[in-house]
């Protein structure tokens, strides 16, 4: 080789190089796997809703084509046919049928933390007593990054993985629900891309899954989360899911604590059929959650029996009498007819009806995903209120699921390790 061409080959060889550390540098530093982080971010930034039409114009990438998180390996779980034809959404809320929430277990910060850890057995239980469905209170929040790309842990996930695995190998129904998000009813604008993200997660994660799995959106929209923002946000919510899977059934609540007065401000995009509509029913309040230890002072007053009025006058504690709905309440309670008392049965039939014609006239299948009475009122008298709200459910078609399993509200009795037999007659009548 001749000098001229060794300086050749000695100048090609350094912009070579050159070239390459350029290229390494400039895909580590804009979209590259060793900074995601950046590039998540700026996703997240464009998940917020546009304020203008110029924002809306934009080619900034919405949060349903956000990347998931790396960690999210397949469940190793029943899979349905990918042929799978299109659900019946009526028959899949019919297939719900006579369920119990699992309630105080994984919707605690820390599972066991509220005194409820999820064993085998319970799933053999529910199932032996007749029960259809568990549905599963989830507190997702607690176990996901807080930052983009909010990954959800590995090892919880594999926990609910466990709990799915379970509740199919005895043939029951599972609906994975979203509970106590807390952060979402303060600031739901903040939170609405990790609402999104976690969602996103959980249907790639789940969609190969059988008919009998269900998605809930989010236990009781409540507090800054208004209908026109849950409006919205369960829009983009629906289609984050059906970006992942077009097939599983969702399961949609109105504001104000998926309270059934609120199915009126309730709005489900019209092409969207498959979804189930839900509410929830605590009424009458005193009576359900009296003395309960969350629910406020003016709860407190206890020998609240179903239905009224009681044979000798209820006498309110002070908290309640500071308060004018509360106290109001006990005067009509005290004074009025079971015909027209605010403890009486007419009351639950006027709700009922209330939601049985909202869903006729906007042709959508109904489930009662809790009701339920705490354990300081009296037995008779839950049984007797179960009962007749279990009825009046059946009567319209709705299923629906007890608020609880074993815990405060309880139908099963861990320590006693049986079933409270008042309550679980209420709920599942022996045959005649």
């Amino acid at each position: 080789m001749t000098s001229r061409g060794a300086v050749k080959l000695k100048k090609w060889s350094i912009a070579l190089i050159v070239s390459l550390l350029m290229f390494v540098l400039q895909t580590g530093c804009t979209g590259g796997t060793q900074n995601p982080g950046k590039e998540v971010s700026n996703k997240a930034e464009n998940a917020k809703p546009a304020t203008s039409k110029a924002e809306e114009n934009t080619l900034s990438p919405k949060p349903t084509t956000a990347a998931l998180p790396a960690a999210t390996p397949a469940p190793k779980l029943p899979k349905r046919d990918p042929q799978s034809a299109p659900l019946d959404v009526f028959q899949q809320a019919k297939q719900l049928g006579r369920g119990v929430n699992l309630g105080n277990a994984l919707e605690a910060p820390i599972e066991g933390q509220w005194g409820i850890i999820l064993q085998e057995s319970d799933f053999k239980t529910i199932k032996d007593a007749g029960f259809e469905t568990v549905r599963v209170p989830i507190k997702w929040s607690a176990h996901a990054d807080a930052e983009a790309p909010y990954a959800i842990d590995a090892e919880f996930f594999e926990r609910i993985d466990w709990v799915v695995d379970q509740a199919l190998k005895q043939g029951l129904n599972v609906v994975l629900d979203m509970h106590h998000f807390d952060e979402i009813y303060l600031n739901p604008d903040e939170q609405e891309a990790r609402f999104l993200a976690l969602w996103k997660q959980i249907s790639s994660r789940y969609k190969e899954l059988p008919s009998n799995v269900y998605f809930e959106l989010l236990n009781e929209p409540n507090g800054s989360l208004t209908w026109s923002k849950w409006n919205r946000m369960l829009k983009k919510a629906l289609d984050t899911i059906r970006s992942e899977d077009q097939w599983h059934t969702v399961i949609i609540g109105s504001v104000n604590w998926n309270n059934y007065a609120d199915l009126v401000s309730l709005d489900i995009p019209v092409n969207e059929h498959n979804v189930i509509v839900t509410f929830h029913y605590y009424d009458p309040f005193p009576f359900t959650h009296q003395g309960a230890e969350w629910a406020g002072p003016e709860i407190g007053t206890s020998g609240v029996i179903w239905p009224g009025p009681p044979a000798q006058k209820v006498e309110p504690v002070t908290s309640a009498k500071q308060v004018k709905w509360v106290d109001d309440w006990f005067q009509d309670y005290n004074t009025k007819p079971v015909e027209t008392n605010p403890a009486g049965p007419n009351s639950i039939v006027e709700a009922f009806d209330k939601v049985n014609n909202w869903a006729k006239e906007h042709h959508r299948p109904i489930y009662l995903g809790e009701f339920g009475a705490y354990s300081k009122a009296d037995m008779p008298s839950r049984a007797r209120w179960t009962t007749f709200v279990r009825e009046e459910a059946e009567k319209r078609g709705f299923s629906w699921a007890y608020w609880e399993y074993s815990s405060g509200f309880g139908v099963f009795d861990p320590i006693a390790n049986q079933y409270q037999k008042e309550l679980l007659e209420a709920l599942i009548p022996h045959k005649e």
